[in-house]
């Protein structure tokens, strides 16, 4: 072969390298030039997007000591569609079943695919074979694909960590099957606090256009009550997104490709004292039914606010079970309901509403004799000085009257006084109307005058009977325990009447106060004669005659007396009948110290004997153990249980074996109306004047509870707070 044809022969194989090159190099621009758009689509269409619940902030206390957290819970999710794709793979076309749906205004037959029977096909079997199968409601399923396929089906929440182990080890025979990790609300310290924080569930409604926009929609739990609810915008947080790559077509891959983080919600601090909320609901205990608010009478903060029976919110996460649920709403003492905003006659602590109103008259110095009882009409309305078998009070003083409490010159003093100035001065202290808390169910209460007895039934006329029954906290008025816990701080500090606040502060993640919630004031001062134009030498008298309620020996809130600190409050016991059986409410509130105040208290107690005997020594306990945490006490924080009620008719409370004893509270003496005024009256008022049981109350007459006997004192306390819970996702 010569050198010629040597030439042409690389020339040739060169030229064909050269064609091959040109020819890859055009494809190569076709495939990354100009089908790019639709290999690019082709790509999107084989990623997974998954839409990640965003982590619930905190609720705190007012110190930072944290009542609701969020911990790691490894939950089974069934993915229907990539199960369904799965199951075409296998078996082809998946079964069906006929369903009746209105589409339009017409009723029609329908078919879908039968996902219970593709589900029983494609995993029970195998699950139970890995001993990690559990029951569940097959119609749910069905309804879930249904009406919710592109959200993942819950098939088992909070799996430990075997089976989370089986379950990875044995993946590739479990399509649409996965394990996703996802913060749970958790109440730290059980049901304390629980009609305050409320409880979180699932959402009742999606957002269908936001779920479109993702391949699984996983949502986010939200408040459902209370301050959960009412703070549910600043505790959701943003929720994220992760991005998977799927092998084929409907499956689910575990490659992540992308994350978008989800960012935290906001973190509320609350006025609470998580402290004083233990103290007041281990003393409140005590009792079946009650409500006790401590609030500062220098800001209107609320320390603690307290229902019993309560309830545990960490029942409702995930989701509370039928049997559970039920038990709630079936329990003739109402757990649910919270009896510290709810509304109730006050009894005899009205009569500081009541002193308050006469002052303006000039009534403070104006003496009004007791000689057992006042005739109103045909009806004499007895002193409860004659139902103790005594004579009478005698010529008294407003001080004097409040000390021992006389119906006899309260009945007087209100008709000098005039039920429209009563109601004038309830109002000017925030009564008969809501407070404006945060919580749902508030009632506002009532104070009735001749003009609402008209509205109410027009053939009845005001009379100076019901103003007297008035005077006393008796007939028709209701107050809450917070608003006669802001009226006792309204006492204490000289005068000047706050909106109760709840909510101190909402903070960032990254520690900045996003907002916080002002002090707010009712009324300036009781004693600017533009206020209530009462003369502070008048408003002493009232300040007074509570400080002799509890330190004088004629006084009927003996039980309340602190040594070495000096405590004002007045007692109160309002007649009420449950069905025929007597279930008396009875009050007690007190500020200390007197001097300068620090705590005002109210404790109302349902079937009791009375304020004396019951609240009071509450209201002791409660100031006794609040004290002693300023002189060193450490206060060690548990988880609490449910608190439980009952119908029991309490005779007395005792947490101190002392032996001391103390006059008892004044009896309630209730006037005659017409029988239809309270069923005729307000829905509110209807709603909070106790549960309609019916049948299924017991005769509990004269029945009284046995109370364990608890000792008062300074105990020592270890000052470690065990929240038994992760910080998920700090």
């Amino acid at each position: 072969m010569n050198r010629e044809q040597t030439k042409r022969r690389l020339c040739f194989l060169a030229g064909i390298i050269l064609l091959m090159l040109s020819v890859v190099t055009i494809k190569l621009w076709y495939i990354q030039v100009v089908k790019v758009t639709d290999y690019r689509a082709r790509s999107e269409r084989s990623r997974v997007t998954v839409r990640v619940p965003a982590v619930r902030g905190e609720i705190r206390d007012r110190n930072g000591i944290p009542l609701v957290q969020n911990r790691v819970s490894f939950d089974v999710d069934l993915y229907l569609p990539a199960i369904m794709h799965a199951y075409k793979q296998i078996y082809g076309h998946p079964p069906q079943i006929n369903y009746r749906a209105a589409v339009g205004n017409m009723i029609k037959d329908l078919t879908e695919d039968d996902i219970v029977s593709i589900v029983k096909r494609m995993l029970i079997s195998r699950l139970e074979g890995l001993g990690i199968a559990k029951n569940f409601n097959f119609d749910k399923l069905q309804t879930h694909y249904h009406s919710n396929t592109e959200i993942p089906f819950h098939y088992r929440q909070d799996i430990d960590f075997g089976t989370v182990a089986r379950l990875s080890e044995n993946n590739a025979m479990l399509p649409g099957v996965t394990v996703a990790i996802h913060p749970v609300r958790h109440y730290v310290y059980g049901a304390m606090a629980a009609h305050v924080l409320g409880y979180v569930g699932m959402p009742r409604h999606i957002d269908r256009k936001e779920a479109s926009k993702f391949s699984f929609y996983q949502p986010d739990i939200e408040g459902k009550s209370q301050i959960e609810l009412h703070a549910n915008e600043w505790l959701k947080g943003i929720p994220g997104m992760r991005i998977l790559q799927s092998k084929t077509r409907g499956d689910i891959a575990k490659r992540e490709v992308g994350m978008v983080g989800p960012k935290r919600g906001d973190d509320v601090y609350l006025t609470i004292d998580a402290r004083i909320q233990y103290i007041s609901e281990r003393a409140m205990r005590a009792v079946g039914r009650g409500a006790a608010v401590v609030v500062d009478p220098n800001s209107g903060d609320i320390f603690a606010m307290v229902s019993v029976p309560s309830f545990d919110p960490n029942k409702f996460v995930p989701a509370i079970s039928a049997r559970d649920w039920n038990a709630l709403i079936t329990d003739p003492t109402n757990p649910l309901i919270n009896r510290s905003i709810g509304a109730y006659a006050p009894g005899s602590v009205y009569k500081i509403v009541t002193a308050l109103a006469g002052l303006p008259k000039g009534l403070g110095h104006r003496p009004f004799t007791c000689t057992g009882g006042v005739q109103y009409g045909n009806k004499y309305m007895q002193c409860w000085v004659v139902q103790r078998h005594l004579r009478s009070h005698g010529t008294l003083t407003l001080s004097e009257a409040l000390e021992v409490s006389c119906n006899a010159f309260f009945y007087q003093y209100g008709n000098a006084a005039g039920i429209d100035q009563i109601a004038k001065t309830g109002g000017m202290l925030g009564l008969g109307q809501k407070t404006g808390i945060p919580l749902a169910g508030e009632s506002s209460g009532l104070l009735p005058t001749p003009g609402w007895l008209v509205t109410l039934n027009p053939a009845e006329k005001w009379s100076a009977g019901y103003t007297a029954n008035t005077s006393i906290g008796q007939g028709f008025v209701l107050t809450t325990p917070l608003q006669m816990a802001l009226l006792t701080a309204t006492i204490a500090n000289g005068g000047v009447t706050y909106y109760p606040r709840l909510i101190d502060r909402v903070v960032s993640v990254n520690d900045r106060v996003i907002t916080r919630e002002p002090t707010r004031i009712i009324r300036t001062n009781l004693l600017d004669k533009g206020g209530g134009g009462i003369q502070p030498e008048d408003f002493k008298l009232v300040r007074d005659g509570l400080w002799k309620v509890v330190n004088s020996e004629r006084g009927t809130g003996g039980k309340v007396r602190i040594q070495n600190i000096s405590v004002a409050g007045k007692s109160g016991t309002a007649q009420f009948w449950r069905d025929r059986i007597k279930d008396n409410r009875v009050w007690f509130v007190a500020f200390a110290p007197f001097e300068k105040p620090k705590y005002a208290v109210c404790v109302m107690v349902e079937g009791a004997r009375s304020g004396g005997g019951v609240a009071a020594p509450i209201v002791k306990k409660i100031l006794w153990d609040i004290l002693a945490i300023e002189n060193g006490t450490e206060i060690h924080l548990t988880a609490l249980r449910p608190a439980k009620g009952d119908f029991s008719q309490i005779e007395s409370v005792n947490f101190d074996d002392t032996g001391a004893t103390t006059i008892e509270d004044e009896g309630a003496v209730k006037i005659p109306g017409p029988s239809d005024l309270h069923a005729a009256g307000s829905s509110e008022a209807m709603h909070v004047a106790g549960p309609d049981i019916g049948d299924k109350e017991t005769d509990l007459e004269g029945h009284t509870s046995r109370l364990p006997q608890f000792k008062t004192g300074t105990r020592r306390f270890s000052n470690s707070v065990e929240t038994g819970c992760n910080n998920f996702l700090r």
